[in-house]
């Protein structure tokens, strides 16, 4: 039962709807446009970077924890803040190489278990 009454509610709410509603607006824009998910993808993981260089999409993580680092959104900050805190120690070759040092377990969590997936599924060719 304590572990239960050790959760924070609240923080649990926040993270599933900031999390739900970024996932929102990507379905929205597969709905409502002609975008591909590529082009989703790119313009996700861009604002993303630029919020995070600016230093705006820090407060979302601060409010919404998970549910603000978990979607590509938080990809792309994670990326800017990385690169600007190599730039920092490194110089300009940390703009380079901080963004995929700091992202370098979700990318290759990513890969595994894509990976993982690609062995499991049954892929189909997609019809036109």
């Amino acid at each position: 039962m304590d572990f239960f009454q050790s959760i924070d509610w609240m923080q649990l709410l926040r993270c599933f709807v900031v999390g739900g509603l970024i996932c929102i607006i990507g379905q929205i824009l597969i709905d409502k446009t002609k975008l591909t998910s590529a082009r989703i993808l790119v313009i996700f993981v861009t604002t993303g970077v630029i919020l995070g260089g600016l230093g705006i999409y820090q407060y979302l993580i601060d409010f919404a924890g998970c549910g603000a680092t978990v979607p590509l959104l938080g990809f792309g900050a994670n990326l800017a803040k990385g690169a600007i805190q190599e730039v920092q120690t490194s110089g300009l070759l940390g703009a380079f190489i901080g963004g995929v040092k700091a992202s370098a377990g979700g990318i290759a969590a990513a890969i595994f278990f894509g990976y993982i997936a690609s062995l499991i599924a049954k892929p189909k060719i997609k019809k036109q």
